[in-house]
């Protein structure tokens, strides 16, 4: 037993699904040519590891006290305590609260904590508002934050082979 007559005729008003129209047919570019050239017998070396991996990022974190000294290639980020030098290609960061007592050389420093010692051919330091900055500074640009503390000599916007003129035109 059905519960729709088959037999009855639906109504000729009502549209079917045979009725409706296709959707427009999807536009198909040609693929793509490639030139394959025969000519070129020396296989393709892959690209050079970048010097500087994005990224990679060591941390000492909040609770940590450690001496020693940093070298290397990525970024570092210090949220603890550290006493020695840190001498990065990356970047470095010294957190709020965190303090580093020691030389610095790094591509950008930001100091939100404190830092004892000297910062050397930095392209970019950064002293947040809580910065305490207790040495020397030498650095492409300076940027210093309303509430940062500094207490030594800066060199700022210096090149290397302009750090041996004067100012004044002789």
């Amino acid at each position: 037993m059905s519960i729709f007559d088959k037999t009855s005729a639906a109504k000729k008003d009502a549209p079917s699904f045979a009725d409706t129209p296709a959707p427009p047919a999807a536009v198909r570019e040609p693929p793509a040519a490639a030139d394959f050239n025969p000519v070129q017998a020396t296989p393709q070396r892959p690209a050079p590891a970048a010097s500087q991996p994005e990224g990679k990022e060591s941390l000492i974190a909040a609770d940590l006290t450690i001496e020693g000294k940093i070298e290397g290639s990525g970024h570092v980020r210090i949220a603890g305590k550290f006493k020695g030098d840190v001498n990065v290609q990356g970047n470095l960061r010294i957190e709020n609260g965190a303090k580093l007592n020691g030389g610095v050389k790094a591509k950008q420093v930001v100091v939100a904590g404190e830092l004892e010692g000297n910062i050397d051919s930095a392209a970019r330091v950064e002293l947040l508002d809580s910065a305490v900055l207790v040495g020397d500074v030498k650095t492409g640009t300076l940027i210093v934050n309303a509430g940062s503390k500094i207490r030594g000599h800066v060199e700022c916007g210096w090149d290397s082979k302009d750090s041996g003129k004067s100012a004044s035109n002789d």
